[in-house]
This record gives C-alpha cells, structure tokens and sequence, in this order.
C-alpha cells in the first residue's frame, strides 16, 4: 500500500493504491475492483471513505460503475494520436485517412455527419482572415473507435474556395477533405494545432458518453498553403481519458 502524503485524506491514498495497480498492469481492464466492503476490510475505514476513493476513479475516467455489478476498470484501449505523422504526406496524399495508424485492426465508424453553410464564428472567421459576409462551409462529424464515440470535430472552411466541389458532400472520397483542397489546387502544407484542457459542456458529455468528472481535450487546427493561406479552421473535442497524443519529431 502506498504511503499517504502528509494531511492526505484516506480515501485519496486507497484511490492512489487501487490507481497503481491499475497502472501496473495487475488489474487488467475489464477487471473488477474491490467493492466497498473489501476496501472497508482491507483498510480499516468507513464505508463512505472506501465510496470516496471508488468515486475518485471514476472522476478520473479510469473506472466505471456498472449498475448493480460493482466498479471496473475501464476497458476501452486509448487512441495513439500522433499528431505529426497522421498529417504527414503518407496519409492523405496518398489518398489514405488520417486516421489510418490510429484505427488498424479497430473498427471506425463516422457518425453524425453533417455539411452547411453558415455565416462564420468569430474564431473561425478570424483565423481564416475572412471579411464582412463571407460564409464558410460547415462540416460536423462523430468518431466512434470500436464503438465508443472518441471525438467530435467540426471544420471550417471558405465557401468561396469549396462551393461546388466534393468537400460539400457528406462522403469526401479518398484522402478526405485535404486531398480535395488540393485536387482544387490548395494543397495543405502547413497545419498548426492548439490544445488544451477544460471540462466538458453537457452536449459533449451526451455525444462522448463521457464518465462523470471526465475532462476533455480540445484541439483546434488551422491548415494553410505553403504561401500561408489559411485554407480550414478545424474544432476537435476529444474524451482525455481514450487519448494518448504523441508528438515524435527529429531536432533539426
């Protein structure tokens, strides 16, 4: 058992005790943990403190509560996400998703897929350098990784570049709607990401199915020309607890 920090509560160090083994591997996923009673044996505390530490789990997103059945670890496997090669010109020039090396051998089903046109949000329309009136096309989707809804992404895109042509249909073709920019001769050279950490809005915790007191990760991608021409504004939302994001890259 691990041993509580100064002024620790008990509850943190059983969660904390039940985490590393998780961690290391002795509790697989899908396996159950010890129910409150077990942990009220094992560890000489009341009940709600032994509920505390369950509930601190579950807060996480490592475990989950199943109804009548006791607590267990997840079982869900995370999403490698490496954001540099899944760009790169293996993926979408050669006519292959970038979602290629995140889903082999899994099943990826894209879901809620809906294309507009609408007036732009702030955001978008400045980090597209679009002017008074001019609209963007508008594209929602939903990604499921072996049947779990992993993310939600919503992208931007000048109407005046696109209108017309694949990008504003539902099924993009081969290489998705970066192969098509450039089939339009606007290929993507350059993307820049930001990302960062925040609590879930109810209709994301509803799309993603997330855990209680799970957080999100949200990405926001702009994808230019090699001159700099700002071509798509992309708004990712993604479950933290099934992503890993890996950034590999050579110092130059």
């Amino acid at each position: 058992m691990a041993t509580p920090g100064k002024g620790e509560p008990k509850y943190l160090q059983i969660a904390a005790d039940l985490r590393a083994s998780i961690t290391s591997g002795e509790r697989g996923p899908g396996s159950r943990l010890p129910g409150e009673n077990d942990l009220m044996a094992a560890y000489q505390v009341a009940r709600e403190t032994a509920r505390k530490a369950l509930a601190q789990l579950i807060n996480e997103g490592i475990a989950t509560p199943r109804r009548g059945a006791g607590v267990y670890v997840r079982e869900f496997r995370p999403v490698i996400r490496n954001g540099i090669t899944r760009l790169s010109g293996q993926t979408w020039p050669e006519g292959k998703s970038v979602w290629g090396e995140e889903a082999e051998g899994r099943s990826l089903e894209v879901g809620g897929v809906q294309v507009s046109e609408d007036d732009p949000p702030p955001r978008a329309a400045i980090l597209l350098g679009l002017g008074d009136g001019e609209r963007v096309i508008v594209r929602d989707r939903r990604y499921l990784l072996d049947g779990k809804p992993v993310l939600l992404a919503r992208s931007y895109l000048p109407a005046s570049l696109v209108a017309g042509s694949r990008i504003t249909q539902a099924d993009t073709g081969p290489g998705g709607t970066y192969a098509r920019l450039a089939d339009l001769g606007h290929a993507p050279a350059h993307f820049r990401e930001d990302l960062r950490a925040r609590m879930p809005e109810p209709g994301e915790v509803a799309s993603l199915g997330l855990a209680p007191g799970t957080p999100v990760v949200e990405v926001i991608r702009t994808a230019y020309t090699s001159s700099g021409e700002p071509l798509e504004v992309s708004e990712m939302v993604a479950d933290a607890s099934a992503y890993v994001f890996r950034y590999d890259f050579t110092s130059t």
